[in-house]
């Protein structure tokens, strides 16, 4: 910030007779005093005070320019985007300072139940459409972000030596399978009974992250999970692709929640998903192009 400085005196400037200074006069000189300080101090705001004002037209803070203001986003998606979102969360925060984005991660079954039951979130995102169409009187349109397809985890080394879908029904083998309400648990039953394949799990688990879990830990000797969980712990499990003639696709849509409020901070990270940027996240993480 810079002073004017005052002009110094001279025969254009000669000092006037001073006359006696009233209460009025000296309220004047005091006001005009204050309103000098003030206007050099406006100038050079930083406009983060709690009386700090944005100029009109100017983006608002947090929004690097995009226009879409700052605002603490919790979003639900489903259990399968674990790692990947972290990613892309942080990605978003970096391109909007001040947004602060919180993921819950569930089988989407479960988001669906907490979705219901009025939990305060902003965004969902479901491994499936069938769960995000039943929720349509709760979401705004939804938009798919991704795909993915399922293979066969097994534990590393596939000691086993399973090699394609109708090996898991060998009834020495310790198979564990997604609940039939979970998206990878209903897109598991659809491959295998295309294929008459009968499998009797050990287990039918409440997300894929617990499949996978089950498989890592030992406790299973295969199961059927989404090719990018299985890409997560490639030191602990072994994948073994399914053929796309046998396989499924598991499409993922994205949509802001009516209970949100922040409707168009959310809406402008539901947006972010399907930009080039989130994209090759995606893409690097093994989720395939919507």
């Amino acid at each position: 910030m810079s002073l004017v400085p005052f002009a110094p005196l001279s025969p254009a400037n000669p000092i006037r007779p001073r006359r006696p200074a009233g209460p009025g006069r000296r309220r004047t000189a005091s006001a005009v005093l204050t309103a000098a300080l003030l206007v050099p101090l406006a100038a050079c705001g930083g406009g983060d005070g709690d009386g700090g004002k944005q100029d009109a037209g100017a983006s608002p803070a947090g929004s690097a320019g995009s226009g879409v203001p700052a605002a603490p986003l919790t979003v639900l998606a489903a259990a399968s985007l674990t790692d990947v979102f972290k990613t892309a969360g942080a990605a978003y925060e970096k391109a909007h300072p001040g947004t602060r984005v919180t993921f819950s991660f569930a089988g989407s079954q479960e988001l669906a139940a907490q979705v219901k039951q009025g939990a305060p979130a902003d965004a969902l995102v479901t491994a499936d459409t069938k769960t995000m169409d039943g929720l349509k009187s709760d979401t705004g349109k939804p938009t798919v972000i991704a795909r993915n397809r399922l293979v066969i985890a097994t534990a590393e080394g596939n000691p086993k030596k399973i090699d394609e879908l109708k090996d898991l029904a060998d009834s020495k083998l310790k198979v564990v399978l997604a609940a039939p309400e979970v998206p990878v648990g209903r897109y598991g039953k659809k491959i295998l009974d295309a294929q008459k394949i009968e499998v009797k799990p050990v287990s039918q688990e409440p997300n894929v992250r617990a499949v996978l879990s089950k498989v890592q830990l030992g406790e299973a000797d295969a199961g059927l999970v989404y090719k990018t969980d299985a890409a997560t712990a490639p030191d602990k499990v072994d994948a073994v692709d399914i053929p796309d003639a046998q396989n499924a696709v598991a499409q993922y849509p994205a949509a802001t929640l009516k209970t949100s409020k922040h409707t168009e901070a959310a809406q402008a990270f539901v947006n972010w998903l399907s930009s080039p940027e989130a994209q090759k996240i995606l893409r690097e993480a093994g989720f395939q192009q919507p």
